[in-house]
């Protein structure tokens, strides 16, 4: 690898406590280092960075980009494709797609906005080697997947029992065998209802066969996660998502996880510096716009946002991201089924939905958010209020959902919104009345800084998911990922916010592992990203127990259990994170 020097750039690296200062950032063999000297020096690189922001590589910690229910959305949206395309050069595949590209130009794409780093957020088991397939095929980003649990027949028994050793024997088995980064909580208990066109609407309603609720899966899972020290919190999707009002179940269920400690909260290895701290929090409320709804219905609905950010103010165990709604096509796909069947029942819309077993579901629907529509013009307010609304931005997180909200592309479009004011009043007047009267965003005089825009698209997002050793951040150590923006901070207008968009839609310098891979939008090079997994054990007289009955109940599968696991083949450039240090393992209290 290359030698790598940026001189004179203005530095955003939150995790070091470093606020826009003129630095030198130096990369050796891939990594960040102190300095360099001699040959290495003299031989490096040098990218003149002078008036422009530097930050880490961008890392999105909950994008929908690989997986059967991406492809689906793929095939099921012939019109999507010719909106957008990449020709083919020597260098690069030809790809297409707006809403749900391809793999090959979801890599490009992210890579010409600055960003190196991106996590599945929903990969179902039995669907894990498609999964993978796909991370495998997208160029140049090192990616990860969240896997599917929340319904899952064998977590459901153990927790019902209140076996949460089994549980937690049966999920790190799971994300071994799968090669999954950490626990997705979808809806619990509803969607296993949703195989017989059911659902649960509270969190101590029971489901019908396994009459188990909500409350109780969230908070087992949560032992789970916290016992296996896992480096990511229990990401959750709360129940009754885009439901009128469903900011109350939304705070009520992240309260049944307060006063559950993170089993690393202790290690000192961890516990110094900002930059060597893993998460501190026990659960990463994903897309909290859609489960921030207020009124009783559409006729009085209204933004639910300040109550969840009150929450969240108040409290230290949580993180969001917001699921923010920029306007546009969308396409609608989730974990959730019910969710999507109540969208094809509002717009009449093609869908599609499907049961995936012993396991999850998940739903496809194409999508519109238009500012004359006075619901989607409150959901762009809530996107928007909850990172303004919550205090620190050490407990936000920005995303889209892509492609359920809006698109990874259209994320400098609500970096212009979160830095500028006048960017959000002038969106405002073409949006119907209700995104000022039902929210109360147009009150909102907050302007996040470029550090803040830094904490919430790269630094918080490597704390959250536990790779702040690595990611997210410009100290010694860290991965050499660079993104250099065309942007002068000392003659920074946040009123000009066009020129706020246009700087973050295509970063003048894309660094990944110290090579650069893209130059104003063009990609000059693609290498292999890697691809990150959980590796946690526990006592093996636990985990033999718990194969027995895997394999009793396998009869139920559609498939062999020697069909089931994810070879490593299948994964370029395997990283296996291991749990919290010192490991221990599980044993029987």
């Amino acid at each position: 690898m290359a030698n790598l020097i940026i001189r004179n750039g203005y530095v955003f690296d939150p995790l070091n406590d470093i606020n826009g200062d003129v630095k030198d950032i130096f990369i050796r063999n891939g990594k960040v280092v102190s300095d360099l000297s001699g040959a290495d020096r003299k031989d490096a690189k040098v990218i003149d960075a002078t008036g422009k922001t530097v930050m880490p590589g961008g890392v999105d910690s909950h994008s929908h980009v690989a997986g059967a229910k991406v492809n689906a959305g793929r095939l099921m949206r012939p019109e999507d494709h010719y909106k957008s395309v990449r020709p083919k050069t020597a260098l690069t595949h030809s790809g297409s797609g707006y809403s749900v590209p391809s793999v090959y130009k979801q890599g490009y794409d992210y890579a010409a906005m600055g960003y190196t780093t991106v996590f599945e957020a929903a990969m179902p088991p039995l669907e894990a080697r498609h999964t993978h397939e796909e991370m495998r095929a997208t160029p140049i980003l090192d990616m990860g997947a969240y896997m599917v649990l929340g319904n899952n027949w064998f977590i459901m028994r153990y927790l019902r029992d209140g076996d949460v050793e089994k549980a937690a024997a049966y999920t790190a088995w799971m994300l071994r065998t799968h090669k999954g980064y950490g626990i997705k909580c979808v809806n619990p208990a509803g969607v296993e209802n949703w195989g017989w066109a059911q659902n649960v609407h509270s969190l101590d309603e029971p489901n019908i066969h396994f009459e188990i609720t909500a409350r109780e899966m969230i908070r087992g899972l949560g032992e789970v996660n916290e016992l296996l020290g896992l480096p990511n919190s229990l990401h959750l999707h709360a129940n009754n998502l885009g439901h009128p009002g469903n900011w109350e179940i939304t705070c009520d269920s992240l309260q049944i996880l307060d006063g559950l400690e993170p089993r690393n909260k202790t290690d000192v290895q961890w516990a110094e510096t900002k930059m060597n701290a893993r998460r501190r929090q026990t659960v990463y409320l994903a897309h909290a716009q859609f489960s921030s709804f207020g009124g009783t219905s559409w006729r009085d609905f209204c933004s639910g946002a300040k109550s969840v950010a009150d929450y969240v103010n108040k409290v230290d165990h949580v993180v969001i991201d917001n699921g923010a709604v920029p306007f546009g096509p969308g396409t609608a796909m989730t974990g959730d089924g019910p969710a999507i069947h109540d969208l094809y029942m509002l717009s009449g819309q093609k869908w599609s939905n499907t049961d995936v077993e012993l396991e999850c579901g998940s739903g496809v629907i194409p999508w519109l958010y238009l500012k004359s529509s006075p619901i989607n013009s409150v959901q762009w307010a809530m996107g928007l209020e909850l990172l303004l609304l919550i205090k620190d931005p050490w407990k936000t997180i920005m995303t889209t959902d892509h492609p359920n909200g809006g698109l990874f592309v259209q994320y400098p479009d609500v970096i212009a919104w979160l830095m500028s004011r006048k960017a959000r009043e002038e969106t405002m007047k073409g949006c119907h009345a209700w995104a000022s009267a039902r929210s109360s965003l147009a009150g909102i005089d907050r302007e996040m800084s470029l550090s803040e825009i830094a904490i919430v698209t790269r630094a918080n997002q490597a704390r959250t998911i536990g790779m702040a050793n690595r990611k997210g951040h410009l100290g010694a150590g860290a991965d050499g990922d660079v993104a250099v923006y065309d942007l002068d901070p000392t003659r920074l207008d946040v009123n000009d916010y066009a020129k706020i968009k246009t700087a973050f839609s295509r970063a003048e310098y894309t660094v990944k592992d110290g090579e650069i891979i893209a130059h104003k939008g063009e990609i000059l090079q693609v290498p292999d990203g890697r691809r990150f997994y959980s590796a946690p054990f526990v006592d093996e007289t636990v985990e033999k127990e718990m194969l027995a009955d895997v394999k009793e109940w396998f009869k139920y599968y559609t498939i062999g259990i020697a069909n089931y696991p994810v070879p490593e083949k299948y994964l370029k450039n395997p990283v296996a994170i291991q749990a919290n240090k010192p490991l221990e393992a599980i044993v029987r209290r």
